[in-house]
């Protein structure tokens, strides 16, 4: 049992925190009506509607698959790499930060091993991280953080996006150029992969060929590609009514109680593949923020050093605490949400836990074959250094 508690101490440190703020604060506002009112219902249907719209579409390998294809279309490193950094950068924007990496970082370390690139392993997975993390910011989606501020702003879709437009077009330039710097023009020596591994699920069907070996029955076959095909519809139609509820056209009790009706009879196994204790993790933070809040002494305090320094305040709490947490906390305090909203998208640069997708990329990569922790650490502290104090600077525009 105590081993178990490490584990899961270990694995949900955020959690545990924020459960534990939660139960301090308790203690001090003691649990009444006003409770509920402090919970973002809105922001917890729409990160759970996404959660289970992209868990839906990557179970399919429908991300891998178009990877695979952009991957085999590389003549050398240099271009590999950009196929795969790029690809974290754009996918980001609409499945967030996290299900990039959890996606790509694998498959570029499949790639780079099969044309015997591992030489560059830390550099473009450093990239790639670097890359999900700032593409990631230029939509209200893209992240957990963005999609609670954007709700929290009451701003549209369009001037979020115009908002963090400077910051994402200054990192894409800087990650192109640092691919430029960083990886060379070698040839590669061995085909590169297909995402594509047979079978029904976990797999994109592209024929019935690709089910033969799996399933020796046409009816089999014929079954399984029709509800293959049911899905794909699906999940794409389930994630235009996610932006429409994102867009404040759709309710988002309806699109809720729509998803998961939708995915409990068509893809049931879905609904276990939530992030449920990033969902938690929000419970108990609102209820710490709001029970702070309700402290007098406390709150002015705490408004007198955020108010006006929302950029530096963000940007500094999230190496601390990750930019999820330090969103959330800063946001009942802080008057200036646009500000906010640069500050921890910017604070997911910096340490390894100033975002926790990060801490995805460096557990892939420390699970390879020949990893060199070390190196890793000072590459990517290097690089995150100099993005963020470009970005900052960009900021001070």
């Amino acid at each position: 049992m105590t081993d178990r508690i490490k584990i899961f101490l270990k694995n949900e440190t955020v959690l545990a925190i924020s459960f534990l703020l939660a139960v301090l604060s308790a203690l001090v506002v003691r649990p009444d009506s006003k409770y509920a009112e402090y919970i973002d219902f809105r922001t917890l249907a729409l990160l759970l509607s996404l959660m289970l719209v992209v868990a839906g579409a990557a179970k399919l390998g429908i991300f891998r698959w178009i990877a695979g294809k952009l991957v085999n279309t590389a003549s050398d490193m240099r271009q590999l790499a950009l196929i795969l950094i790029m690809l974290c950068f754009v996918f980001s924007m609409f499945i967030t930060n996290d299900v990039s990496l959890i996606t790509f970082v694998p498959l570029a370390i499949e790639v780079l091993t099969m044309a015997h690139m591992e030489q560059y392993m830390i550099k473009v997975i450093v990239l790639q991280t670097v890359a999900a993390n700032l593409g990631s910011m230029l939509t209200p989606i893209g992240n957990p953080q963005n999609l609670y501020l954007y709700g929290l702003s009451g701003m549209g879709v369009k001037d979020f996006c115009m908002l963090m437009l400077p910051y994402t077009m200054t990192a894409l330039v800087m990650l192109v150029v640092s691919v430029f710097i960083f990886i060379g023009k070698d040839r590669l020596t061995a085909e590169t992969i297909h995402s594509t591994n047979g079978g029904c699920a976990d797999t994109v069907v592209t024929d019935r060929a690709a089910l033969q070996d799996t399933i020796p029955s046409a009816a089999g076959i014929d079954k399984c590609v029709a509800l293959v095909r049911i899905r794909y519809v699906m999940y794409a139609l389930l994630f235009v009514l996610c932006l429409l509820t994102v867009a404040r056209v759709i309710p988002y009790q309806a699109l809720l109680v729509i998803i998961l009706a939708a995915v409990a009879v068509a893809d049931r196994d879905v609904l276990g593949r939530a992030d449920y204790s990033l969902l938690l993790t929000f419970v108990f933070l609102f209820v710490f923020i709001g029970n702070i809040g309700r402290v007098e002494a406390v709150s002015e305090f705490l408004s007198e050093i955020i108010s006006g320094h929302e950029v530096i305040t963000g940007i500094l709490a999230s190496q601390v605490m990750s930019n999820v947490p330090a969103a959330i906390l800063l946001s009942g305090f802080g008057s200036n949400i646009r500000g906010l909203i640069v500050g921890v998208n910017l604070g997911g640069l910096g340490t390894l836990i100033a975002s926790m997708a990060s801490l995805i990329s460096y557990r892939f990569y420390a699970g390879s074959r020949e990893s060199s922790v070390s190196r890793y650490m000072v590459f990517f502290t290097l690089v995150n250094v100099i993005f963020l104090a470009v970005l900052y600077c960009v900021s001070l525009l």
